[in-house]
């Protein structure tokens, strides 16, 4: 099949989060079954542009990405030559899939493939989340849901979440959806050959001192740092780890919750043999999320051996009871994780757990081929 994907960012921005290591991934799996995928993105970094070559095609891991540039409107990722460039060649490809809601790429492709007669299928990533909506610019996206968004939501052939919780939350929309397909994110596992000398010091201090548990993602306000960081106080013996980009200038009022312990160090953004090395070395991955559409970093810290501790608002909350790979944090967070990390033999056998999930149902083989399916019914 030929497919096009429209995403508003995608690597090597990788600032914007897990994301983009989902779509690229999916991307990548399916171009190694055969298929022709195309990508059209912009050129969005951050506060920055990519340094990529704009408008022609460049290949990353057999995948054909075309970056666009945006010139105003950053908000809204607003790149009229990719819209102008879905109009003409959407016509040419089998499928459709839209990754974000919200966001100006979406409804200018979701447009263009309407005209063509050309299905599509929506990911909102986490986007459809009725408390999200009502927290963050609630108005200004509830005048989007009214002009473009609802039709860009009800018109497409499928709705793809990555999670049952995901399904559920955009069910609570109270508009019709189009048939929903749950097929989950995947994961190419990271190893790591230990080797302390290729560390940056700061992590390498992380690993080599006490027990630590790790947060890896975003510093968002969704994420919920703000009520783990507190729970600390009932963990003793164990530091937190924080590791990845401030994009809210969160750091400075997390530092001051966390006071002048010592007991929470904050890594910055990481990644190669300092991200890898943390989850291997990790008791347990914490993800205390508001709102979590899936978790791919809970995938990376089982390929890693390690379990995981996750709020029931992560998508993968489900998958953590279902295959006993760590726990859920209903209520008292400093408690169950102190009780967690008293029992090092149920950590090891949690994480044991883990691995077994991500080799048996989270591959990146695995997931195409469900998705594939998905593209077939749309198309047929």
């Amino acid at each position: 099949m030929k497919i096009l994907h429209v995403v508003p960012t995608y690597l090597p921005a990788w600032r914007h989060g897990g994301p983009i290591l989902a779509v690229h991934g999916l991307c990548k799996a399916l171009a190694g079954r055969g298929h022709e995928v195309t990508v059209f993105t912009t050129d969005i970094h951050g506060n920055g542009s990519l340094d990529v070559p704009l408008g022609r095609p460049v290949g990353i891991d057999g995948v054909e990405v075309r970056y666009f540039p945006v010139r105003s409107l950053r908000r809204l990722y607003w790149a009229p030559e990719l819209a102008e460039t879905a109009r003409t060649e959407v016509a040419r490809f089998d499928a459709v899939h839209l990754h974000s809601v919200f966001l100006w790429p979406t409804s200018a492709a979701a447009r263009a493939a309407e005209r063509a007669d050309i299905p599509y299928v929506l990911s909102p990533r986490g986007m459809l989340v009725p408390e999200l909506i009502r927290a963050r610019g609630r108005w200004r996206k509830l005048a989007w849901m009214a002009l473009a968004e609802r039709r860009t939501i009800e018109r497409a052939a499928a709705l793809h979440a990555t999670s049952a919780l995901e399904a559920e939350e955009a069910a609570g929309l109270g508009f019709p959806l189009p048939p929903v397909a749950v097929v989950p994110n995947g994961i190419d596992p990271t190893p790591w050959d230990e080797d302390l000398d290729a560390l940056s010091p700061p992590v390498r201090a992380v690993v080599e001192g006490p027990p630590f548990l790790l947060f890896l993602g975003r510093l968002s306000w969704k994420k919920g740092l703000d009520r783990l960081i507190p729970a600390l106080a009932e963990v003793s013996g164990a530091t937190l780890a924080v590791a990845g980009n401030d994009e809210e200038a969160l750091r400075p009022d997390l530092e001051r919750l966390a006071g002048d312990s010592g007991r929470v160090r904050f890594l910055g953004p990481v990644h190669g043999a300092d991200k890898a090395a943390l989850l291997h070395r990790a008791a347990a991955l914490v993800l205390p999320s508001r709102s979590e559409n899936f978790g791919n970093v809970i995938l990376e810290s089982w390929a890693a051996g390690r379990p995981v501790a996750v709020t029931p608002e992560v998508g993968l909350a489900g998958t953590v009871r279902e295959t006993g790979a760590g726990i859920v944090l209903e209520r008292d967070l400093g408690k169950a994780l102190a009780d967690l990390l008293a029992d090092p033999a149920r950590l090891g056998e949690m994480g044991r757990r883990g691995q077994d999930a991500v080799r048996e149902r989270f591959g990146w083989p695995a997931v195409a081929r469900e998705m594939e399916e998905v593209y077939a019914r749309i198309h047929a």
